[in-house]
């Protein structure tokens, strides 16, 4: 009798589930390996600068009108990117589509940096010169003696105008660090900021130097100095700006500073600003008067509002909200700074389909972020490593081919390109602390003073403190860039929990050695203890070590066994951890350590 055909649909359907099953398998296979490290990415920049053209060229006519007339023809088009997503915002600063700055704020988490406590000192350190407070956090902060005098945060790029304090009260300020212990004897309260936030086992840093940070001044309640940034250079808008500062009427006792966003801006702007603050420092001080130690008194604004605050400025072109609430509070926040501006008409929603990050072509930008490896244009390429201590970054010619002729040129464009990269990397990585670049080695001295130059300027607008030495007799150029939060790397991820960040394990070679050394030292210390010879042990182990035990080792684990006369089993599981084992007594089932 003929088999009946089976329907085609059935047939499909059984090959379909076979090809589940294999895929299936396959999936499981991928899944439990180890990931591959990703690949540098090629970011075509001519691409993404051609782009940002045509989205300057697309502006309002009136906005290209005005940018002719104040000579801004060739100026670089600058784009603000905000996302907001259900746990995470996220801010890009791009210029000519490229990025230049990049900010998250993780929803919910709480923003340190910049946040008033008043506490209490727990513990002074004469060796480490500082105190310890309580300002009921997890861990205690830290405050350096330093810190603790009186404009002690003056910054050599602020001219100091004028003095806001009466010589009366200068008398009973802490002049020197030999009267802090005095000043501020343990249990004491005190009010402090923090100027750097918790990163891993170190406390926040914090100073009593307190500073209010508004959109063209930034207010300090306790310094008593009126001053200027150095950053604004033209001399006769210097003059202007000091006139202003003069003429602002402060309570006594209080200092300000003008910031480079008050360039060219009259003097209401900094009479609206100073009251702002002024207002904001009234109710710290409320809270102050009525609030016990340890309480929170002050916070920073989210990423909007710092947005609005810090980055928003007259040279910004456009400004893209992807989220219609954030849209509104920007556009409500540049109201109540100034509802004159024209900067409302920059800000857009941002209500297409795709993702605005990969609209704008950020995405692809941010990966880069987080790899080792940063391709260069000219083929080369910079090799990034953060460790405890400091940042290396490596610059290695890469893909390039060049020959004699043209390699003594290729190395000092490289290293120029990787100077412009590694400056615009910490800026996007935040790094901070140490950071040591290794160029390719450049002999003339002419050549390592244009790296050294264009490091300098690549540099210039970077908002952290930061300092450049030239690069040294070994081709090693140092930077020290201040760092007041984590870097986006350690947001991101975490010491893998295998290796404890350490990055390596031990080899089952080295773990073979130490099991048999350890049963060695067990076997001896048992005959000396009881004085049997009947040794019975289990060792619990992982299987590449056991693999090694009874491969290459397996003589050497035999000599053993004979010679000591005992008994030995093994037990092994992949859940075990590779450097982990340990040893018992088969007879009592005891762990022996």
């Amino acid at each position: 009798m003929a088999r009946k055909p089976r329907p085609r649909n059935q047939l499909l359907n059984r090959k379909n589930k076979q090809n589940q099953s294999s895929g299936s398998s396959e999936e499981e296979n991928d899944l439990s390996s180890v990931p591959k490290e990703p690949k540098p990415i090629h970011i075509d920049k001519a691409k993404l600068r051609e782009d940002s053209l045509q989205r300057a060229k697309a502006r309002p006519i009136r906005e290209r009108i005005f940018a002719f007339f104040r000579g801004e023809k060739n100026k670089d088009y600058k784009e603000l990117i905000i996302n907001t997503e259900a746990l995470e915002r996220r801010v890009a600063r791009i210029e000519n589509g490229i990025l230049q700055g990049f900010e998250v704020e993780r929803l919910g988490e709480d923003r340190m940096v910049g946040a008033i406590f008043k506490g209490k000192v727990q513990n002074l350190e004469p060796g480490l010169k500082a105190a310890f407070v309580d300002i009921g956090q997890e861990k205690n902060a830290f405050l350096h003696y330093w810190d603790m005098l009186p404009g002690a945060n003056n910054d050599p790029n602020i001219e100091i105008v004028r003095e806001n304090k009466k010589k009366a009260s200068q008398k009973n300020e802490v002049k020197s660090v030999k009267d802090i212990p005095k000043a501020f004897p343990i249990s004491s309260e005190i009010i402090v900021q923090i100027t750097k936030a918790q990163i891993g086992s170190k406390g926040p840093r914090t100073t009593t130097n307190l500073s209010l940070p508004g959109r063209f001044l930034v207010l300090m309640p306790f310094a008593g100095q009126c001053g200027i940034s150095r950053k604004i250079d033209d001399k006769s808008e210097r003059n202007r700006l000091k006139s202003i500062l003069t003429n602002l009427s402060l309570p006594e006792g209080m200092g300000v500073i003008v910031r480079t966003a008050g360039q060219k801006k009259e003097e209401r702007f900094f009479v609206r600003d100073l009251n702002f603050l002024l207002q904001q420092w009234n109710e710290i001080e409320n809270k102050i008067k009525s609030k016990e130690s340890p309480a929170f008194l002050y916070q920073e604004p989210d990423l909007i509002g710092l947005t609005a605050r810090d980055f928003l400025t007259d040279d910004v072109d456009r400004v893209q909200v992807d989220k219609k609430d954030d849209y509104d509070r920007l556009l409500k926040i540049i109201q109540q700074v100034d509802p004159k501006s024209n900067t409302r008409k920059k800000v857009s929603f941002f209500d297409e389909e795709i993702p605005i990050f990969e609209r704008f072509n950020v995405e692809r930008q941010i990966e880069q972020t987080f790899m080792r490896r940063v391709l260069l244009p000219s083929g080369g390429e910079i090799v990034m490593e953060e460790t405890e201590a400091l940042v290396s970054i490596d610059v290695n010619t890469g893909s390039h081919k060049g020959n004699r002729k043209d390699g003594k040129n290729f190395i000092l464009q490289a290293n120029i390109e990787s100077a412009a990269e590694v400056a615009r990397q910490m800026r996007l990585r935040n790094l901070g602390g140490l950071v040591i670049v290794d160029f390719i080695d450049m002999k003339n001295k002419s050549d390592q003073r244009k790296v050294f130059q264009k490091m300098k300027a690549a540099m210039a607008d970077d908002k952290a403190k930061h300092n450049i030495l030239p690069i040294s007799q070994l081709g090693i150029m140092q930077i020290t860039r201040q760092r007041h939060d984590e870097s986006n790397s350690s947001g991101i991820y975490e010491p893998c929990p295998y290796c404890l960040g350490r990055g390596i394990v031990k080899s089952p070679r080295s773990i073979s050695v130490e099991i048999q050394r350890k049963l060695s030292s067990i076997v001896r210390r048992a005959r000396l203890e009881t004085g049997t010879s009947d040794i019975k042990i289990k060792v619990f182990l992982h299987p590449s070590v056991l693999r090694r035990l009874r491969g290459p080792d397996a003589k050497l684990l035999e000599k053993i066994e004979t010679n000591y006369e005992i008994s030995i089993n093994f037990e092994s599981s992949d859940t075990y951890h590779l450097e982990n084992f340990k040893f018992v007594d088969e007879k009592t089932e005891l762990e022996i350590r």
